[in-house]
């Protein structure tokens, strides 16, 4: 059997909610304004889950997580990921690293991303690297309505 290496990408939006926390790229932001969603909404973690997924054939986070799955609800970003981790082992893939980018005009990020990565680093037992971005006031993230994030991971399948 020969190791394989492939690219995943992922994608994910949520619109604000203020009627929730906010956490993104593993990290609890207690004066930002949280993301709607069927768990905790962290934008990172769900974008470098489907990126995972993605490069290992395993379908997206839909498929593997649904929302008509009760036990997934409410469900921290990070503990996703790490079962997206897990379930990629047990498929015969590893990850090689991972980089997501996060684009949106809060929170301000750069303070924080060490920490973030060091976290979602331990989570996928691999190096992962967050950067943030904005639009200049263009789409959603532009008008502040919500936060998206992009991933690419790579991961080696043994065929």
């Amino acid at each position: 059997m020969t190791p394989n290496t492939r690219i995943g990408i992922g994608v994910d939006v949520h619109r604000f909610d203020p009627d929730v926390p906010l956490w993104l790229a593993g990290l609890h932001w207690p004066d930002e304004v949280g993301l709607a969603g069927h768990s905790d909404a962290d934008v990172v973690a769900h974008s470098m889950c489907d990126a995972l997924l993605s490069g290992a054939g395993l379908g997206d986070l839909g498929a593997q997580f649904g929302t008509d799955d009760p036990q997934w609800a409410n469900a921290s970003g990070t503990r996703l990921l790490a079962e997206t981790v897990s379930r990629l082992s047990a498929a015969g893939a590893q990850t090689i690293n991972v980089s997501c980018q996060i684009i949106g005009n809060r929170p301000r990020f750069s303070g924080r991303r060490t920490e973030a990565q060091e976290i979602l680093s331990q989570v996928c037992h691999c190096p992962v690297t967050v950067s943030a971005t904005t639009t200049d006031g263009l789409g959603l993230t532009g008008r502040g309505e919500g936060i998206a994030a992009i991933s690419t991971a790579l991961v080696t399948v043994t065929l």
